[in-house]
């Protein structure tokens, strides 16, 4: 068994791609329109996944957006996407930079966690060891919902 993707529902598809592209980073592989079932699939892998994802189609995130459909509930229910980062302080703060609410920030140097548009959880947890506290992420609260 090995694993192939998480497909997440998305509103506003240009508004998803903004933020996992954009703004967290990730590449996309893959776009499907389907007219007949009036949806549109696009498959993103992290930017270290790339190659393994172009040899596998796998590991990847799909966002599935069906054009007549805009509001999901539940993301919360759903759980999260997990990724694994070089620098979790550095890209916490480019998403900050970019407007994205850090809604538990790394205060320990290993884990924090953003949402996406559609209020889909993301983890962002460092790579190796934990990395020593740091200001402004050391005393930041946690904001909303993560």
């Amino acid at each position: 068994m090995r694993y192939l993707h998480t497909m997440i529902r998305v509103g506003d598809l240009d508004a998803a791609l903004d933020f996992f592209c954009a703004k967290l980073g990730l590449v996309e592989m893959n776009r499907f329109d389907n007219e007949g079932g009036r949806f549109t699939l696009v498959f993103l892998a992290a930017p270290d996944d790339v190659e393994l994802a172009r040899d596998r189609k796998a590991p990847l995130v799909e966002l599935t957006y069906n054009w007549d459909e805009h509001e999901y509930g539940g993301g919360r229910n759903f759980g999260h996407l997990a990724y694994r980062v070089k620098d979790i302080y550095a890209l916490c703060q480019k998403l900050m930079d970019k407007g994205v609410t850090i809604n538990r920030p790394p205060r320990d140097g290993h884990m924090a966690f953003v949402r996406s548009p559609d209020g889909i959880s993301i983890e962002l947890l460092q790579e190796g060891d934990r990395l020593p506290p740091q200001e402004p992420w050391a005393s930041m609260q946690n904001t909303g919902a993560w």
